[in-house]
Parts: C-alpha cells; sequence; structure tokens
C-alpha cells in the first residue's frame, strides 16, 4: 500500500510514467506495423501524412481524398514527409499534446487549493494513465492535441486570462468544428455577478467587460483562420472542413443511433428526407441552449463534460476517438458524483458502457469479418441499447451537476476581492 502513496505524491513520477508508457506504445506500434498484418497505425495518420507530403509539394492537402481538417494539421505534419523515423514525429506531437492536456487538468484540479497534491494526481491519472488514451494518441490520431488545447481554454478561463481563452476557443473550433459548444458556457459562466445569477431584476446582463474580451479574441481568431485557408486553398477548404461535415455518412464503425438509417440511406440514394441534414437539431439544441443555461453557473469544467457527452452521444457520427473528447472532463467530475459516492452505480455505469459497446462491436464484426447481414436487427438494436445507456449516465451527470451546484455552489474559480464582514 505503501508504493501508490509515493507514486501519487510526486507529480514527476507520474508524469515520467506517463511518457515511458506513450513511448513504449510508439516503439511497440512500429514493430506492429513492420510484423503483423494487422496495422497499429490509424488509418486516419495515413490520411493526415499523406496530406503533409502533398503540401511538401506545394499542392493542396485536399488533393489528398478523404483529408476533411484544416490544412493547419497537415502543416504540423510536414516532418513526416522526411521519411525514416520522422514518420512517426506526428504521433509523438499528438502524444505529447496529451501528456500537457494531462498537466492542465492537474493545475486546474490544484488551481484553488481545496484539493490536495496526491488527489489531484490519482484523478489527473484517469487521463494521464489511462491506456485507451495513449494507445489512441500513439496510433495517430490528433484527439490528444485537440484535448490540450481544450484544456488550455478552460485554464485560461478559470486563470482569468480571457483574451488567450477566446484565442485559442477559435483555434479550437477552426481545428475541429466541436469545441464551439463550450462558448456557451463559458459565455454564461462570465457573469457580473457573484451569486450565479444572470438576471439583475428584469433586464439579462448579456454583455459584459470578459464576455467581450471572449468574444472579440475567439472571432477574430476564428474568422482570421478561416479567410487565411481560403485565400490559400479556395473552396476545398470550405467544402472539405466544414460543409461536409453537415452531409457526412459514415455507417462504418459508427457506435451512433443514426447508424443504420444512414446506411439504408447510403444504399438507397434517396433524395428525399436526408436525416443526416437535419440529425444535428437536438444535439445542437442539448449542448448549446439546454445543458449551459441549466449548469454553466454551478459548475463550469463538469458542464463542459455533459455538453460534450451529449454532443457525442447525439452525433450522427460516433466512434472510439470520440470518447476523448469527454472522458479528459471526468476528473472534474467525479470527485463530486454518485458514481464514486456509490460503487455499486459506478461499476454498474461503467459495465453498462463497456458492455453497450462490446455488443455493436459484436455485431459489427459477423458484418465486416464474417460477411453476415447484421444491420438490422442486430446493429440496429446494439446502437438503441448503446444510445439508451449514454442517456441514461448523461441523466446521472446532470443530476449530479444540478445537485452539488445548488447544494453547496461550487467555488467560483475566478480571482475575487474578498468582501468585508457584515457585523451581525
Amino acid at each position: 500500500m505503501a508504493f501508490p502513496t509515493t507514486f501519487f505524491s510526486r507529480p514527476w513520477v507520474v508524469f515520467t510514467a506517463s511518457i515511458l508508457l506513450r513511448l513504449a506504445l510508439l516503439f511497440y506500434g512500429k514493430w506492429q506495423d513492420a510484423n503483423s498484418p494487422v496495422k497499429y497505425t490509424d488509418i486516419d495518420y495515413l490520411v493526415f501524412t499523406d496530406a503533409a507530403r502533398f503540401v511538401a509539394r506545394h499542392r493542396s492537402p485536399y488533393d489528398r481524398a478523404t483529408y476533411r481538417y484544416t490544412p493547419l494539421l497537415a502543416w504540423l505534419l510536414l516532418p513526416t514527409s522526411w521519411g525514416g523515423w520522422w514518420f512517426e514525429s506526428g504521433k509523438a506531437v499528438f502524444a505529447v499534446g496529451d501528456v500537457v492536456a494531462g498537466w492542465l487538468v492537474y493545475a486546474v484540479l490544484r488551481r484553488d487549493g481545496s484539493m490536495g497534491r496526491e488527489r489531484a494526481l490519482r484523478l489527473a491519472s484517469i487521463w494521464l494513465l489511462n491506456p485507451m488514451v495513449a494507445n489512441i494518441s500513439t496510433r495517430g490520431s490528433s484527439e490528444g492535441l485537440l484535448a490540450m488545447i481544450v484544456l488550455g481554454i478552460l485554464w485560461a478561463v478559470v486563470e482569468g486570462r480571457l483574451w488567450l481563452a477566446g484565442v485559442l476557443l477559435g483555434f479550437a473550433v477552426h481545428f475541429k468544428i466541436y469545441p464551439f459548444i463550450y462558448g456557451a458556457s463559458i459565455f454564461l459562466w462570465l457573469h457580473e455577478g457573484k451569486d450565479g445569477r444572470i438576471w439583475k431584476g428584469e433586464v439579462w446582463v448579456l454583455f459584459n467587460e470578459s464576455r467581450i474580451k471572449l468574444l472579440l479574441a475567439s472571432l477574430s481568431v476564428f474568422i482570421g483562420l478561416n479567410v487565411l485557408m481560403y485565400k490559400l486553398y479556395g473552396m476545398p477548404f470550405i467544402e472539405h472542413t466544414f460543409l461536409y461535415h453537415l452531409i457526412r455518412i459514415d455507417h462504418r464503425h459508427n457506435f451512433s443511433v443514426y447508424n443504420t438509417l444512414l446506411h439504408l440511406n447510403a444504399a438507397t440514394n434517396a433524395n428525399g428526407f436526408k436525416i443526416e441534414s437535419f440529425a444535428f437539431i437536438p444535439q445542437i439544441m442539448l449542448a448549446v441552449v439546454a445543458i449551459p443555461f441549466a449548469l454553466a453557473k454551478l459548475d463550469l469544467p463538469s458542464t463542459m463534460l455533459a455538453q460534450t457527452f451529449v454532443f457525442v452521444t447525439f452525433n450522427k457520427v460516433c466512434t472510439s476517438q470520440y470518447f476523448l473528447w469527454y472522458m479528459v472532463f471526468l476528473p472534474f467530475y467525479l470527485p463530486k458524483s454518485t458514481l464514486l459516492a456509490r460503487p455499486g452505480l459506478g461499476v454498474t455505469a461503467l459495465l453498462l458502457w463497456v458492455l453497450g459497446q462490446a455488443a455493436w462491436l459484436q455485431q459489427g464484426y459477423e458484418l465486416e469479418f464474417l460477411g453476415h447481414s447484421t444491420f438490422v436487427p442486430g446493429l440496429w438494436l446494439a446502437g438503441l441499447a448503446f444510445f439508451g445507456i449514454n442517456c441514461w449516465i448523461l441523466g446521472i451527470v446532470v443530476s449530479d451537476v444540478s445537485r452539488s451546484g445548488r447544494n453547496t455552489q461550487a467555488p467560483d474559480l475566478r480571482e475575487q476581492p474578498a468582501e468585508p464582514k457584515k457585523s451581525r
């Protein structure tokens, strides 16, 4: 029992372990790619690096079919075009990103001094020492880098560095669209009063100095980057980076509840009602309107978890990498959650979440590897079950944040002058 206490009492030990874990996986991945028919490297990484090679030859990254990302990602991975071990450099960048994200988790947890070092390190290790997180980044997924940017936004907001928060938010939305949902909760959290209200009498206080800083910085960076990329790459940039995601149909490796319907639409090439063009409506209403208005004043980090969870659950495309989008916020929510307070409930939720994926993957295996037609009822029922499990867990999260916030009023992480005590 002494080892865990010593291990989690020293930040350098935890962070060194997280780095060594990723280094080991990088070397293992190189070996597996060379010796196994089943490759370790993610197919998306091959798309990224192909686009980087096009850029190195002074061509557009969109000359690579299926490249649906900002050109900045291809620019970042230019060294991968140099050959040899340089090909792995992008994975190293992504791995560094998710380690930095873990450090930011630790920094935010420790910021107000209410949480001890050891407990903060244990919670941060949910991300830092998570084999799923390390595996995804070292296979060549950029989610770890995105997590670093998103956690940078949260850190900058709670530190009161709103110009920086706005810059990072604008960059994050340019890099991948979904972080725009955090703008709503941050905007609402930056209220004038300290009592958690956004209403003053009959007038809604919409703008204040903090909100104006956030808006100006985020919009300036987002618009500036998009104008620059449009000048360099024209309409292909707009089509592949933004418009494509409104009509995207991806019925492979997709846990989404819309999966079977997307498959049927793709198979029939229907010209009528297209669910993929409207699936975002309930997703946006919940993630951008309902949850921020209900929870943002109570607990910003946990609100961002709930927003991300609902965004992923209701998204028309949902893959394992997307789970990292909300997993990075778990260390902020778990300390005051019923999932830890009631271990039976927590274990049940975790088991159902894992089994829901396993059921879907079993049906997917039969479809793709055995050639069995499992779309109906197999994949359809598995998708519905996983969706139901996620909605149940989401209900627990929202209930926990609402209850703990209203009962104890989550501490305001901004610096505020102490109020003089009133004599009785």
